[in-house]
């Protein structure tokens, strides 16, 4: 992309306002950039109330204050150096973008969006937000990560992608998936049929998974062979793992001891991922969550890092991050309130004795 052009003049009001002339590459499709009936440059437009934003064939002038201009600027580079790798551009492709130029100095959206996990069935899966390409960052720098954060986030995708990168690459020898049965209370006996129909609810969202990023046809053979296993959690008791890649989902639900027994079954070169959402714990009345306390318990352990992720990277339906905003909202009243009515009846106990 060319140089801008700009300048500074005063509007009416007296405030000084900057202009930057961007002259978009002939090369690149003005329709790719700005979308199909302007869709794109809405949504930029909606994300800038504050900026002008004028198209004329392959020049785009942006009028606003110095920071503002600046901004979009950036962020049309970024958006140019996605479409030269032959992606395609969303509304919440540029959304996503935008926050992470507003969010951090050191990593651009084009470094996160470009960067290729895994390639698979004609698709290739990336990381689609900044926490999202730094949790993967971490897999492939640690031994055990842990990914915390909200449902739509990806935590569970994502790992399961970088486990199949794994096998491909022959870092492992097989992938473990597992999670705990919680609503069964781990007792599977009790449920009728078999062995496989009993576990197959808790598990269908991993199967799901493996069935986006491999071939299906090889997903049963690979299982008959042993090369991928997925299993309830109960299933891990006693063994070691070792040249393994081991996702332990929905972590949020297992006890204490559970989740010491799961992260104990670790071998040579091996790698665990722990994912789950402490806000959608669905333990027993009474019963801690292990992946509550596993934070306090291993700080400062060597190897062992910690991911949280947000309802800025739910990467489902828009009102999802929306959704999980306003009952993380509910959730903070419902405790200030609770605290609140606490604090009165202490107050009340004090002042009878």
């Amino acid at each position: 992309m060319s140089s801008p052009k700009s300048h500074t003049r005063d509007d009416s009001s007296g405030s000084s306002a900057t202009e930057h002339r961007i002259v978009v590459p002939t090369s690149l499709s003005m329709v790719s950039l700005l979308g199909s009936g302007d869709e794109l440059l809405r949504t930029i437009e909606r994300l800038f109330p504050d900026a002008d934003i004028l198209v004329r064939g392959n020049e785009i002038t942006v009028r606003g204050d110095a920071d503002t201009v600046n901004l979009v600027e950036r962020l049309i580079d970024e958006l140019v150096v996605v479409l030269r790798t032959g992606q395609g551009l969303t509304p919440e492709s540029i959304e996503r973008s935008t926050a992470m130029l507003r969010d951090s100095e050191s990593e651009t959206p084009a470094s996160v969006l470009t960067h290729n996990i895994l390639s698979s069935r004609g698709r290739t899966i990336r990381a689609k937000t900044l926490n999202q390409k730094r949790y993967v960052d971490a897999i492939d720098a640690h031994t055990i990560v842990f990914g915390i954060g909200p449902a739509g986030t990806g935590k569970t995708y994502l790992a399961v992608a970088k486990a199949v990168q794994a096998l491909q690459a022959k870092q492992v020898t097989r992938i473990i998936l597992t999670r705990p049965a919680v609503e069964a209370g781990e007792r599977l006996g009790f449920l009728p049929g078999t062995l496989s129909e009993k576990i197959d609810p808790y598990l269908r969202p991993l199967y799901d998974a493996l069935h986006d990023m491999m071939e299906p046809a090889s997903i049963p053979r690979l299982m008959t062979e042993g090369t991928i296993e997925v299993a309830p959690l109960a299933y891990m008791r006693g063994r070691t793992l070792n040249d393994a890649f081991i996702i332990l989902d929905e972590a949020q639900n297992t006890s204490p001891e559970q989740m010491k027994m799961f992260l104990t079954r670790l071998g040579f070169s091996s790698k665990m991922v722990v994912t789950g959402d402490i806000t959608q714990i669905d333990l027993p009345s009474g019963t801690p969550s292990g992946l509550k306390i596993v934070r306090e318990i291993l700080d400062g352990v060597e190897d062992v890092t910690f991911t949280q992720l947000t309802s800025r990277d739910v990467v489902r339906h828009r009102l999802v991050s929306d959704i999980v905003d306003a009952y993380g909202r509910y959730d903070a009243e419902r405790s200030a309130d609770a605290g609140n009515r606490a604090s009165r009846r202490d107050s009340r106990s004090r002042g009878r004795r």
